[in-house]
């Protein structure tokens, strides 16, 4: 099985050692971005057919025209090789316009062998635009099986985090930001802790928000939010951040699903988002209207007293690691059965 992207956390877990019967191939150009994979050239693909059974496509086709994935299909069809998709994202959260996206499931969603998606409301979704049907199966888990269930440390004081990053398209950054600032001044013994990568405040970047940048400023110097500037975390010190918060907040406008609220499940942090997409579906939440600093800051309330709901456990994680090992592992069986089915018709 060729994944695309195969460095991607989720696709670590689709291979388990007590699931045997698939090999996992790593194309040879991929680190895990979002960067098209030389796996999704049909040249490449004719040329290293004979390398895999199956392509199963995550993320990472934005870079893609519908043409070149059109391309794509006929190469595998040629090949007589496999092609799945797992359907993360019906909104493009990288993307503040959805048509360019949209065409590309156009593409791929019709074509492939064999449909996955994380959640109910997902799989019909699929179903009413285009008539497919999607297997559910859950996310796996995101952080080291060793590192889920490390006792959180006490603190003094309680921290809402809000990550802004690089300012993704789907971030409601300053009105959300607006609105925490508002309902944290209402609960007692809680700080805002805000952290934003340094790239997003160079004038320079493409995303770059002078206003906001101000009102960070003006916000840490009077005292109402913790600022921090920093580069991209690695994967120890974004574990190490999500311990130092009693609750994460998504500021997300749109999208569908989310691996920071998988992330946020291995490590016990409790998540107040916004009603978006089906993250509701997905794992435990607290859901509210992120511009209503009353109901935020009862949502945050609900959402970091007592041991929280969300919280996941290694053996838990690691059920459901086989579990989904194991669905994947037939339907690549069945998705193989298929493709050599179909050469052999073509052939006869």
């Amino acid at each position: 099985m060729l994944p695309v992207p195969a460095a991607h956390g989720y696709v670590a877990s689709l291979v388990d050692e007590r699931v045997p019967g698939v090999t996992l191939v790593r194309p040879p150009d991929d680190d895990g971005g979002w960067l098209p994979s030389e796996a999704l050239s049909p040249t490449w693909v004719a040329a290293n057919s004979a390398s895999f059974d199956v392509l199963h496509v995550h993320f990472g086709f934005e870079g893609r025209t519908p043409d070149q994935l059109r391309e794509l299909v006929a190469a595998l069809r040629a090949a007589g090789r496999g092609l799945v998709l797992t359907v993360h994202d019906l909104e493009n959260p990288h993307f503040s316009r959805q048509d360019g996206h949209d065409r590309l499931l156009d593409v791929l969603v019709p074509a492939a062998d064999a449909l996955v998606t994380l959640t109910p409301g997902a799989a019909e979704e699929v179903r009413r635009r285009w008539g497919r049907r999607a297997a559910i199966v859950p996310h796996p888990h995101v952080a080291p099986l060793h590192e889920i269930g490390v006792p959180r440390p006490d603190r003094p004081r309680r921290v809402v985090g809000l990550h802004l990053k690089s300012l993704r398209a789907n971030l409601m950054a300053q009105p959300v930001l607006r609105s925490l600032i508002r309902a944290v001044d209402l609960l007692p013994r809680t700080v805002l802790r805000v952290d934003v990568h340094a790239e997003a405040l160079a004038p320079d970047f493409p995303r770059h928000d002078a206003g906001l940048v101000r009102e960070l400023h003006e916000a840490a110097g009077s005292g109402a939010l913790d600022l921090r500037v920093h580069g991209r975390f690695d994967d120890a010190d974004l574990l190490a951040y999500l311990r130092e918060l009693d609750v994460s907040v998504l500021a997300y406008g749109h999208g569908t699903h989310s691996g920071w609220l998988e992330l946020c499940h291995d490590v016990g942090t409790p998540v107040v988002a916004g009603r978006v997409g089906f993250l509701h579906q997905q794992r435990a939440l607290v859901q509210v209207d992120l511009h209503d600093p009353g109901a935020l800051a009862a949502g945050l309330e609900r959402a970091m007293s007592g041991p929280p709901a969300s919280a996941a456990t290694a053996a838990d994680r690691l059920a459901e690691r086989l579990e989904v090992a194991t669905v994947h592992r037939d339907l690549y069986q069945r998705v193989v059965a298929g493709a050599t089915q179909r050469s052999a018709e073509a052939c006869a």
